[in-house]
């Protein structure tokens, strides 16, 4: 295909909410038409005058016509070159129109609305609340005690008399919480991601686990709304280490600082975490996506 037959779209950017149902419709319409616009009837009654009306205006055959709109590029640069120096088009498709070519007008959407005042960002954000889904996703894991003067907990180091033991650094918090997030997208869990038979996660630091389920979330347009953590055991006394917890997880997940969680309990000696065998930890997050 030749440069002068290549289709060209021209979009508004204050236009946000383009559709590929709204561009495969125009380069359809392109193909038997010098051009393409999106539109959508009049629906209001229309007036002439101001601010006294002296006269009503026949909706018939009236357009509100959108972008993006689509051309043939030379066709476009000819029309442009024809258009006379002294007026200024208000749109692609009427330059088109002045050389003769035939534009065809392609269904519209009230999505394409034009941002312009303050109240029409107001609506494109609750429009936008609207196309989006919360997702909640849950995660468990477990680690047993073994020798060692230090444990991971939550990304951040806590001095102690005895460490998790696992095939990475066994940090349980990081490890539920990773899978709370691939559950709420429905990419498995941590394991498939990370196989433990792997060698290359031997001795691995678990923010890196994380890391890589937020990048999951975030290349399927998704974000994070909050998280919370829950850690189960006797010792280490958590509530030292909180808020070093509640800060590195926050700078992991990239959100705000107060929509994380981080919290302790015990099980007044009962279970493998009464007894000290092992540490639990539980999670939860909220996530946003494109519904």
């Amino acid at each position: 295909m030749s440069d002068a037959q290549t289709p060209v779209l021209v979009h508004d950017a204050a236009r946000p909410f383009v559709k590929p149902t709204h561009v495969t419709a125009l380069l359809t319409a392109l193909i038997e038409n010098d051009g393409a616009a999106p539109a959508v009837p009049v629906a209001d009654t229309l007036k002439r005058g101001g601010p006294t009306v002296t006269g009503t205006v026949s909706r018939e055959n009236l357009w509100r016509v959108q972008t993006p709109q689509a051309f043939r590029l030379g066709y476009l640069r000819d029309a442009y070159e024809a258009w006379p120096a002294d007026e200024e088009p208000t749109d692609d498709a009427s330059v088109v129109e002045h050389f003769g070519g035939r534009v065809f007008l392609t269904p519209g959407d009230p999505m394409l609305m034009k941002l312009t005042y303050p109240e029409d960002f107001e609506m494109a954000e609750r429009l936008i609340g609207l196309h989006r889904v919360t997702r909640i996703g849950q995660g468990v894991d477990a680690h047993r005690w073994g020798p060692g003067d230090a444990v991971w907990l939550c990304g951040v180091r806590v001095e102690h008399n005895q460490t998790l033991v696992g095939h990475s650094d066994a940090d349980a918090g990081l490890h539920a919480l990773t899978d709370a997030i691939l559950g709420a997208i429905g990419e498995g869990d941590i394991g498939e991601h990370f196989p433990p038979s792997d060698p290359q996660w031997k001795g691995a630091a678990s923010d890196r686990f994380l890391r890589h389920a937020v990048e999951i979330l975030t290349n399927k347009g998704g974000r994070i709304i909050n998280a919370d953590v829950t850690l189960i055991c006797e010792r280490p006394k958590i509530r030292p280490h909180r808020d070093a917890m509640r800060a590195r997880l926050a700078e992991l997940l990239d959100i705000p600082l107060d929509r994380v969680s981080v919290k302790a309990t015990t099980t007044e000696g009962m279970g493998f975490t009464g007894r000290q065998e092992g540490l639990l930890a539980q999670a939860i997050v909220a996530v946003d996506l494109p519904a």
